[in-house]
């Protein structure tokens, strides 16, 4: 079965980019390309078509990642076309459980905080108001909430 997943923050410049490329990077290691489909857009069309943040882009690139994603906002057929969708914090998450269509879409819902397994976290915080050290925070909180999510799903 294929796992469809989207990943939600405000903007889609920093943190669902982030998850999209830390996700794929981690299941293409794995050898488990196959079994995904992995996207990422926000929750404003603010930054519809711009490339990431150039500091989240410079951060993981010294991690080995190459955010390549663009910008696009959420539609109301990804609440159909995709499994989970998993919000970056509870601002996140309460205005999708508003716009989502269908209860069944509210079940989709998850935090990308509750696939962490070595940081405690209630939330993955924007870093765009913050210094290098908050880009470094989402960076290590997304690499550990993703392979968490990659163990959940091959359970």
């Amino acid at each position: 079965m294929k796992h469809s997943i989207l990943f939600i923050c405000l903007g889609n410049i920093c943190r669902s980019c982030a998850a999209q490329t830390v996700m794929q990077h981690l299941i293409d290691e794995a050898g488990l390309t196959d079994q995904f489909y992995i996207d990422s857009a926000g929750l404003i069309d603010y930054h519809e078509g711009e490339l990431a943040d150039p500091r989240m882009r410079s951060h993981a690139a010294r991690r080995g990642y190459r955010i390549t994603h663009r910008s696009r906002p959420i539609q109301p057929e990804d609440f159909n076309r995709f499994d989970l969708i998993i919000g970056m914090d509870g601002q996140n998450i309460n205005r999708l459980r508003r716009i989502a269509p269908t209860t069944e879409a509210v079940h989709k819902l998850r935090f990308m905080s509750d696939y962490c397994r070595q940081h405690q976290a209630d939330c993955v915080p924007d870093p765009y108001y913050g210094g290098d050290s908050s880009f470094e925070h989402v960076l290590d909180l997304l690499e550990d909430a993703c392979a968490g999510l990659i163990e959940e799903l091959r359970q």
